[in-house]
This record gives C-alpha cells, structure tokens and sequence, in this order.
C-alpha cells in the first residue's frame, strides 16, 4: 500500500514535524513533492468543517507564484514573469444563516468570530485577511451574508511564494463562488492587493495576487504591470526543472532598503523626464538609452535605473528564449539578473551571493537568481533533474559551514491558478 495512504496523523503532529526537523530533511523533502498531498490538504479542510460546522463545505484554492525574472520592475510599471506553483491555500466556506461569520485556521489552529455588518480587522491576525477582502465587497456594492469559514496550506514558510496574496486570492474565490458573484480572476487579483494595502499593511504589487488567480499549469505570464494584461508563454522545461534554495535568512533592513530603491526609481524619472519627455516610468527607456541616462543622473542613482531599464529587457527577451526553447539563453539572463540585482540594485546578501555563485559553478545549472525583494529569501535555479541531489549535497555542507545554518530545497512545478475545487 502507498505510505501516503497510511497516514493518520493529525495536521498539528506533521505541521510540528516541519517546523523542528531540519529544513534539508530529504523526508521532508520528498513529502514536500508528492504530488497527491493537495488531497490530503483537501481533506483535512473538509474533515475540520465539519467538525466546526457541521455542514459540508464549498472548498476553493489559490496557489502561491514564483517570479522566473523581473524584480523590482512593477512598481515602475515594468514586466515580470511570474508563474503559480502547486503550493497553496485551501478555503472551505458555507453559508451559516447567522448575523456573525466563523473562521478556523489550521495552521494557527484558532477560531475568530466577528459580525459581518460591523468589524474592524486587527493588523497582524490572519483573520484581518478576510475582513480585508469583505471590506473590499461592501465598498463595490456586493451583498452577502453570514458564513463559516476554515482556512489551511502548505506553501513552505518563509519561502517567498507569496502566500499572502494566495490567501487573498483563496478567498476571494470562495466567496465569489459561495454567494455567486461571478467576479472575474482579475477583479479577484485588484480586491486582493487592495486588501493587503489597507488592511494588512503591505503595500505590495499586482503581481502575487495576479499569479495566483490566472496561473496556468506548465505556463509562465508575461505580466505587463502597466496594463494589468499578460500573455500566456508555455514552458517546455524537458529534463529540467525549478529548484528553489532557501538561504533561511532575513535581514532587517530590507523594508527601508526597498523604500530607499523605490524612491531612487522615483526621483531618476523626476531628473529624465526634461531629457525624454515621452517616459512616464523608468520602463519607457531602452537599453540603448543607457549610455545617455548615465550621462543625466547622479552617480549613486543611475546604478539602480540601470537596473529597472535593463531587467525590462531581460524580461522580454526571457520570454522570448522560453518561446523558442532557447534554455541555455533563458539560464544566462537568470544569471545576468542576478549580477544586476547585486551590484546595481544591491538588494542581494552574502549569504544569496553564494547560493548564485556556487550554481553558475555547478554544471546541471543552466541559471540561477536571486528571487524576490532581497536580502534574504531564495534563489531559483534552472537546473536538471538528474542532478538535484548532487547539486544539494555541493551546496549545503558548504553553506552550513559558512554561515552556521542549513540551507533548504524546494522543487516547484508549474500549477494552475485559482480555482473551486
């Protein structure tokens, strides 16, 4: 019989086993990617409702992303290239006749209770997530009424695959489904991003919330952030796959680090637009253009507009090596990427530097990056598959040894987006 099938023990037990086994566990790997624990997952939704609720629960799903290429490009209205993972949220939810809505999350294995005709979320409660996303409904005109809810996931902590945005996301397709709102995937992405604003406080992209709801199983989006439109691009990855280190750090300075970029970005649009009166962001310039811009901008600003005008391009011309199955090409402007988000942008670390370096000397690695806001985080390689475990067995003693922590590895494979299940 499948061990898979065998197993009894309660989500608290396997969640206490993530968190205190070592995160390179290849037990714990390998559970990680069986392909049948959404079921599980599913399972465990519908099992807790009833035993809260006593009904049988509408259960929807939104997965979390990664972002092939394109950092710290959407805020300048540029492109990214982002695509959904099997990792997600569950959201099992009914209607419960009742003036309050009841919530249930596995993972913190906590109820919430509050009146749905009058609440105000508390900022740091994942419960806020739900009212956050109501708030949104009420101010677009949508009726609702009392519900249940049991919220649950397996998107790997501190992984930078936005589970936030697929908790909004998750959500909001139950409740779309549940009181038959019919909301496309794409007003679903802009309440769920709106939500995060004004009520979790993170002033985050379109992005996430955008993957998640239009993701596409073995496809990336070529997302352009000005438009809110993207195209489909298929990924044919043959014997090569994404593989995502996690350094297992975090550095403080990575807020203010962020807004310090943001407003550099900002201010080298300020001091260009007499010289290019046609730009509205920093994604209007050509790499071309490059020569000129330095010639504008202050030394300590043009390094990071050069990295906004530059990624912009690698976006596209990445899209375009996937589209032509150019892989090797692709893994260049991983590479490339990488450099430029570490001594342009500088918004790498030590401890992501390594990761890169010690991929572009390992031979199954066509490319590799830094992924995500920085200063901690993962990287993401493009990598054979034959040659995960020699790659993991090169890199952790080295990175352990280095920096007095594990390093861990997550496969990810290329999902559909948000759906009722």
């Amino acid at each position: 019989m499948d061990w898979f099938l065998t197993i009894q023990f309660p989500l608290s037990w396997i969640r206490l086993w993530f968190l205190e086994s070592p995160p390179n566990d290849p037990f714990k790997l390998e559970f990680l990617g069986v392909q049948r624990y959404p079921y599980l997952m599913e399972a465990q939704i519908r099992s807790s409702f009833k035993n809260h609720f006593e009904t049988e629960p509408l259960i929807a799903f939104a997965p979390g992303r990664i972002n092939l290429i394109g950092e710290h490009t959407d805020y300048q209205e540029g492109f990214v290239f982002p695509a959904a993972v099997q990792f997600g949220i569950w959201v099992g939810v009914q209607k419960n006749q009742l003036p309050y809505c009841r919530l249930f999350s596995l993972d913190f294995e906590e109820s919430a209770t509050f009146d749905w005709k009058a609440f105000s979320p508390k900022k740091g409660h994942w419960s806020t997530y739900v009212m956050g996303f109501l708030a949104q409904l009420h101010q677009a005109g949508y009726k609702f009424e009392g519900f249940d809810m049991v919220i649950g996931g397996n998107i790997p902590v501190g992984a930078g695959l936005s589970s936030s945005a697929a908790l909004s996301v998750s959500i909001g397709t139950a409740l779309s489904a549940l009181f038959e709102f019919n909301l496309s995937k794409l007003s679903i992405a802009r309440y769920a991003q709106k939500s995060e604003h004004q009520y979790a406080g993170v002033n985050c992209g379109i992005m996430d919330p955008y993957a998640s709801a239009f993701g596409k199983e073995n496809t990336a989006l070529l997302l352009d952030c000005r438009v809110n439109q993207h195209e489909e691009v298929s990924l044919d990855l043959g014997e090569y796959c994404f593989l995502l280190v996690n350094s297992n750090v975090k550095h403080s300075l990575a807020d203010s680090a962020y807004n310090q970029r943001r407003a550099a970005c900002e201010e080298s649009v300020m001091l260009l637009t007499p010289y290019f009166p046609e730009i509205i962001t920093l994604r209007d310039l050509k790499v071309s253009q490059l020569e000129e811009v330095q010639q504008i901008l202050p030394e300590p600003l043009f390094p990071k507009a050069k990295h906004v005008i530059s990624e912009c391009g690698r976006v596209l011309e990445a899209s375009s090596a996937l589209r032509e199955n150019r892989l090797e090409l692709f893994g260049e402007l991983l590479k490339k990427s990488h450099q430029s988000l570490s001594q342009d942008f500088e918004v790498s670390c030590p401890e992501l530097d390594f990761l890169a370096q010690k991929a572009f000397e390992f031979s199954g690695v066509l490319g590799a990056r830094m992924m995500g806001g920085g200063f901690g985080g993962c990287t993401i390689n493009l990598i054979k598959k034959g040659s995960i475990e020699a790659f993991k067995y090169a890199i952790a003693p080295s990175y352990e040894k280095k920096f007095g922590k594990a390093p861990s590895f997550i496969q990810v494979e290329i999902s559909e987006g948000a759906r009722v299940i």
